[in-house]
């Protein structure tokens, strides 16, 4: 079915992505697995390409673009060629969105060049712990002494954390209130050379292995006040307002596995053969593939229509819930049924299916899990 969100400027940028991968991720991609995460050098690649500037104003040396669509090709491509960017997604999709509203204009200038070249990456630390979900539950502190907060906590689950530049870290500046849980919450973009600030262990994870994720610790460590993320006391409702895009970007990048994987499945049917016939000629491998190639196009049909209403300002925070809840468990249903297609070889590492089942299981539980985001969909029903 012919799409119509993507012009040729966009295409002409995937083009780039695709030749860009081809020759600077591919042949390298599974020492990047090994490693837990990319070279640093990596990112400063993607900088001199322009991947991290795109939405970025001109004045800080980014291309000005407001879409969205430029950030779900990088999400198709890199699901076409079963690779990842490392901690490219939350530098981009989770942490930009927060500098470019609530940063002030000298914050802007002293870090937007810097996280545009990918001379300073980033990451966002909120889940701490034994809180999980529960943001209201944080416990690691900022409190102000003179020009600077005194930070004290641990936190989890940091994408990009090991790596990271700079980190902006979620913590209480003031004890909550009996009305409202949420209050005396801040954002401290916290310098990661700080005395004080440390890297614990590397988690290892059953997917996105190219993905580091680490634990962090702080002690004492002194943030200046310039560096408070806008104003003390807002964070929560700061955290809210990027939840809509940071969840049509997982449904974006689950549709596009889910593409992929139905790819890689009629290419390794077409090949393998078994009791003198291909797999591909056998009527169940038709039907599995043709339900499979439905729930695809089914997906990537609300994401396209989800795309264009975050381009144009109306994705409401329902409409992203409803977009990744669908876009997940289609992802879950048809990566399975694709890696069954493989049989044994399904279940070997080097075949690409295997990476995107693995890596597909986390999909229904970052960025709100399918049982917070039924809860969303059913509280805009009014049951």
């Amino acid at each position: 079915m012919r799409r119509t969100v993507f012009n040729e400027d966009h295409e002409a940028f995937r083009d780039t992505i695709r030749a860009f991968i081809e020759a600077e991720v591919a042949p390298v991609y599974e020492e990047w697995e090994n490693a837990g995460h990319p070279p640093r050098d990596f990112y400063t690649k993607l900088g001199e390409l322009g991947v991290f500037g795109i939405q970025v104003p001109e004045e800080y040396g980014g291309a000005g673009e407001t879409s969205f669509k430029y950030q779900a090709v990088v999400s198709e491509e890199c699901a076409r060629a079963g690779v990842g960017f490392g901690g490219y997604g939350v530098h981009v999709n989770l942490v930009l969105p927060y500098l470019l509203k609530y940063g002030s204009q000298e914050q802007k200038k002293r870090w937007l060049p810097p996280f545009v070249s990918g001379e300073m990456m980033t990451a966002i630390a909120m889940t701490e712990p034994g809180t999980g979900s529960d943001l209201a539950g944080m416990q690691t502190t900022a409190k102000l002494d003179g020009d600077h907060y005194v930070l004290n906590g641990a936190k989890t689950f940091i994408t990009g954390g090991v790596l990271a530049d700079r980190v902006l870290v979620v913590a209480r500046t003031s004890p909550a209130t009996p009305e409202n849980r949420r209050a005396g919450l801040s954002i401290l973009a916290v310098d990661t050379r700080s005395e004080g600030y440390a890297v614990g262990r590397k988690l290892e994870k059953i997917g996105l292995r190219s993905s580091d994720t680490a634990e962090l610790s702080f002690t004492d460590v002194r943030v200046p006040v310039e560096d408070l993320l806008g104003e003390e006391g807002r964070g929560f409702e700061y955290l809210t307002h990027n939840l809509a895009e940071e969840r049509l970007g997982i449904a974006t990048s689950s549709y596009a596995s889910a593409a992929a994987a139905v790819e890689f499945a009629r290419r390794y049917v077409q090949e393998r053969t078994v009791f003198g016939k291909t797999v591909s000629s056998f009527q169940n491998t038709k039907f599995v593939l043709a339900e499979c190639a439905t729930e695809v196009e089914a997906a990537r049909s609300l994401v396209d229509r989800c795309i264009e209403a975050l381009d144009a300002g109306e994705l409401t925070p329902a409409d992203a819930a409803v977009c990744k809840l669908f876009c997940t468990e289609v992802q879950a249903r048809v990566v399975d049924k694709c890696l069954q297609l493989h049989g044994g070889y399904g279940y070997i590492l080097e075949y690409p299916i295997a990476r995107l089942y693995a890596d597909a299981r986390v999909t229904r539980i970052y960025g709100g899990t399918s049982e917070v985001l039924k809860t969303i969909i059913a509280k805009d029903l009014q049951v």
